[in-house]
């Protein structure tokens, strides 16, 4: 593609070389500069992307894209300055592949909570509907039944628009993403006009050392995501609704249980069926009927009222949401490991005070003899979020177990000792087991009748960071290896269930 095409809708000067010329790729990352290829040079906030330009020259790069004054020794390459190198990056890459989000119908889920079952509940309405959708979140990017990791819930702009091109290619009419508040703030979105934008709450969260300065720049953040969407879809019941919606420049459409909402939920009943755990509402509003959510909690509720304002944004037929709400199950969301009759076995992604409080107050409601919680926290994290999980999880379970969930380049025992300092204000009872199969097996062979036991942090993830490198695990396959260790059980096969 021309250089010049390339650069539509981005500010640049240029500081050598010509403008005409073709351009192989698109990259960031040095080590992955083709011959005739693109480099942009991002001053991160852990590397400066400058000091690799040397490494991508000798690549074989013919552009190379900087953010302040830079000469380049070789007279043939040509160097662009950018006020902002991810935006342009972004800006560059929708060009690259065509403006792929602009040839399906787009919906964007930002927000603290929620976002990964929102976006689940919104691709089964889709889909049910008899359309193709492609989802983008925590879990990866999926379309017509292929995956694609990802290593971000918004992917770096660049890989955003190759996914996105690759759902056109499959035929996909329909595209919902989690847009994160750091996709946002990193300009991953930049040059994406959503036709739904979706907010589900805000806490805080995410507030810390390379993530957000403070909590009015993290709200400011998931706010953007309004002023980039034509319909705003938005949940009226939050405390800073009005902060959300007072600069947008979308429609709203509003829902929750407040009676200003345009969809609202009344008469709000747990159900408990078997082994399943279940919820019911009557829908008022832009629906007038009865509707069961497939998932436990109160907070199911606004997932659910969110996802069904989405499908009556897209003009979904009224059974056809209903029955994708009933039926929806999702990886690592309250997930329910059927391995006993005796006690629950359940796994949440929950990682941090609120989410964490959210779900075990729903198992609360649900009165078990005991909650036993298995949880850690990330390393290179905030430690206010330690204290805060510790505080909660020792308040509201009988034991808790505390284990490794993603140390990355910290100990595991000063993680731990931050976590009991947050337990010591609840007087929690717990033990500490660093090896997180081990954990899940103590919480199995001390499981009594009627007891919840809760795997909290992990979900879907299928990894633990540990010093840099990322080791296979899976909460699920702890599980089946933890029954089989101490009762002499195969659930193997409920690991054949497919990714949903």
């Amino acid at each position: 593609m021309q250089l010049k095409k390339l650069l539509t809708g981005v500010a640049y000067k240029v500081l050598q070389g010509s403008l005409e010329r073709d351009v192989a790729d698109l990259a960031y990352d040095s080590r992955k500069v083709v011959p005739d290829g693109m480099f942009v040079a991002i001053e991160g906030t852990v590397q400066d992307g400058h000091a690799y330009i040397e490494s991508a020259v000798k690549a074989g790069a013919g552009v190379i894209v900087v953010e302040k004054e830079w000469a380049v020794e070789a007279e043939e390459v040509t160097v662009v300055l950018v006020p902002n190198g991810r935006q342009a990056l972004s800006l560059m890459s929708a060009e690259y592949f065509d403006h792929p989000a602009e040839k399906m119908i787009t919906v964007g889920i930002t927000g603290t909570k929620g976002k990964s079952t929102v976006e689940h509940m919104v691709r089964d309405i889709i889909e049910k509907s008899g359309k193709t959708c492609g989802i983008i979140g925590t879990v990866g990017a999926f379309m017509n039944g292929k995956s694609i990791a990802t290593e971000h819930t918004t992917p770096e702009s660049y890989e955003l628009q190759k996914i996105l091109a690759m759902m056109v290619e499959e035929g996909c009419e329909y595209m919902v993403m989690e847009v994160s508040s750091q996709g946002i703030k990193m300009d991953r979105v930049a040059g994406i006009e959503f036709d739904y934008g979706v907010f589900t709450n805000i806490y805080p969260d995410h507030i810390g050392p390379g993530e957000h300065e403070d909590f009015a720049e993290y709200l400011s953040c998931k706010a953007e995501l309004f002023r980039r969407c034509k319909t705003g879809i938005v949940n009226r019941d939050d405390e800073h609704y009005d902060d959300i919606v007072k600069n947008a420049s979308c429609r709203v459409i509003t829902f929750g249980c407040s009676p200003e909402a345009d969809l609202r939920a009344e008469d709000i009943r747990h159900v408990v069926d078997g082994g399943d755990l279940s919820m019911e509402f009557h829908a008022a509003g832009l629906m007038d009927g009865e509707i069961v959510v497939g998932l436990p909690g109160r907070f199911n509720i606004f997932n659910a009222m969110c996802a069904a304002c989405v499908g009556v944004a897209l003009g979904m037929p009224y059974d056809v949401i209903c029955h994708a709400l009933e039926h929806v199950k999702i990886r690592g969301r309250v997930e329910l490991m059927p391995v006993s009759d005796e006690f629950s076995v359940l796994i949440d992604f929950a990682h941090n005070g609120v989410s964490s409080e959210n779900v075990l107050s729903t198992l609360r409601e649900y009165n078990p003899h005991r909650i036993i919680s298995i949880f850690g926290c990330g390393g290179n994290r905030s430690k206010v979020r330690r204290y805060e999980m510790g505080e909660v999880i020792g308040r509201m379970s009988e034991l808790a177990v505390i284990t490794s969930d993603n140390p990355r380049r910290e100990e595991f025992r000063d993680i731990a000792e931050d976590i009991k300092t947050g337990m010591a204000k609840s007087q929690g009872n717990y033990v500490v087991i660093e090896d997180r199969e081990e954990a899940v097996a103590y919480a199995l062979e001390h499981a009594e009748k009627g007891d919840m036991i809760i795997l909290l942090g992990k979900g879907h993830e299928e990894y633990q960071e540990i010093q840099g490198v990322k080791h296979h695990y899976s909460e699920r396959e702890a599980v089946v290896k933890g029954m089989k260790k101490v009762y002499g059980k195969d659930f193997s096969f409920l690991l054949d269930q497919p990714i949903r």
